[in-house]
């Protein structure tokens, strides 16, 4: 992964961009279009039966669980702003970079993925 020069001191990657016609691995999914992610927004993606959301900030793309930690609620009804994602349901916030829990009354941390902007897609590595 690549790691932008204001972010290289605490280690958050950035979505890398590649525009390449080889198909990622077998553990890559292509969640749709790039353009139409606005920048601090957040989208719901759904493989195997799991919820994830997948948010657009000006650091880059990012993806996580989809549900809150808290009360399970989907994230992706939730607001974004700058590289936080706000609960819809009682403003329980994470960095959307790390997945690392904010404020209360989330639980506990989110799950990241890595994703990669692939020929203007968006992928998201989630294994089997």
């Amino acid at each position: 992964m690549l790691t932008c020069a204001s972010c290289a001191q605490s280690s958050i990657a950035r979505s890398p961009t590649i525009n390449s016609s080889q198909e990622p691995g077998p553990d890559w999914r292509r969640v749709g279009p790039a353009d139409e992610l606005d920048e601090e927004d957040v989208m719901p993606f759904e493989f195997n039966s799991r919820e994830y959301a997948i948010y657009h900030t000006r650091d880059g793309f990012f993806a996580s669980d989809g549900m809150c930690t808290h009360e399970q609620e989907p994230l992706a009804d939730g607001i974004v702003i700058d590289n936080v994602i706000v609960c819809p349901l009682h403003q329980g916030r994470f960095d959307v970079r790390t997945g690392k829990a904010l404020s209360a009354p989330v639980c506990g941390d989110l799950q990241t993925f890595p994703v990669q902007i692939r020929d203007g897609d968006i992928y998201v590595q989630i294994p089997y």
